[in-house]
């Protein structure tokens, strides 16, 4: 995604921290700022969530933990006497540069669906409609889901915003 803005990602290995909060933006310049300093600059971490309106935006910054423990068979029976089915998942990009940090947010509205579909993806990718699909984003091509979800969007706003710094 961001070499539509002609940068090119490499990924460093560094153990960052990760705290536990409720805010997404909270964990993702808490684990930025424990790298600064450790790894060359400019750098970008990332984290996301699903967010259930149901569950009252639960499992939230916790996704990552939930997923691995009750999975998405766990959180399909959380659900499986609702009717408001609508989530949204969110990705936030804390970017290191010039030892500030800024933050960029991408959403993308949905609904859980009835059961896991589809193969590709990771997480709960398999359970998750996006606004203006049937398909899951598990069920979608990796080219599909990049124009549409809260990852891609997050990037891209970080993308347009190093665009501009090396533009002006």
């Amino acid at each position: 995604m961001l070499g539509e803005f002609g940068f090119q990602v490499i990924p460093f290995n560094a153990r960052k921290l990760e705290v536990q909060s409720e805010s997404l933006e909270e964990v993702a310049v808490k684990a930025a700022e424990s790298l600064m300093g450790r790894v060359p600059e400019p750098f970008f971490v990332e984290d996301s969530g699903l967010f259930v309106e149901s569950l009252n935006g639960f499992p939230g910054p916790y996704s990552s933990y939930v997923y691995r423990t009750i999975g998405l068979k766990g959180l399909l029976k959380l659900l499986e006497d609702i009717d408001d089915r609508r989530a949204k998942f969110v990705a936030v990009v804390a970017l290191c540069y010039e030892h500030e940090i800024r933050v960029f947010r991408g959403e993308v509205g949905g609904v859980i669906s009835e059961e896991a579909r589809g193969y590709g993806g990771f997480g709960f990718d398999p359970v998750f409609v996006p606004k203006g699909f049937n398909r899951t984003f598990a069920e979608m091509s990796l080219n599909e889901k990049c124009k549409v979800s809260h990852r891609a969007k997050a990037l891209r706003a970080m993308g347009r915003y190093l665009a501009y710094l090396r533009d002006t």
